[in-house]
């Protein structure tokens, strides 16, 4: 694994990330921070349902979402959404307000 492509923890779960050179900026796989933000057991259907929501909302987030090759658990290289971290506070806002509607 590269310096570029590395993973990082957080609360003791793995995030992977990306820096691009020519950006300037790091790209976190946000199937990885949802995982971390709501301790989902299936946080890639937990992004897809708030995905989804976040689209008919007209959020940019949803639309604007980029994707890159990351490692997957079985070592191999698969395209997953990511953000920047501009886009990863409005993530976390996201699900923020997320969890606390699923409690209402």
């Amino acid at each position: 694994m590269k310096k570029e492509d590395s993973i990082r923890l957080f609360k003791d779960q793995e995030v992977r990330v990306h820096w691009d050179e020519d950006k300037g900026k790091w790209f976190f796989s946000i199937v990885d921070i949802v995982g971390v933000l709501t301790e989902s057991l299936n946080p890639s259907k937990y992004w897809s349902v708030l995905k989804t929501r976040l689209k008919k909302e007209g959020s940019e987030l949803a639309t604007n979402c980029s994707q890159l090759k990351m490692e997957s658990g079985d070592g191999k290289f698969y395209k997953t959404d990511v953000a920047d971290t501009e886009q990863l506070l409005r993530l976390i806002k996201s699900c923020y307000i997320s969890l606390n509607n699923d409690k209402s």
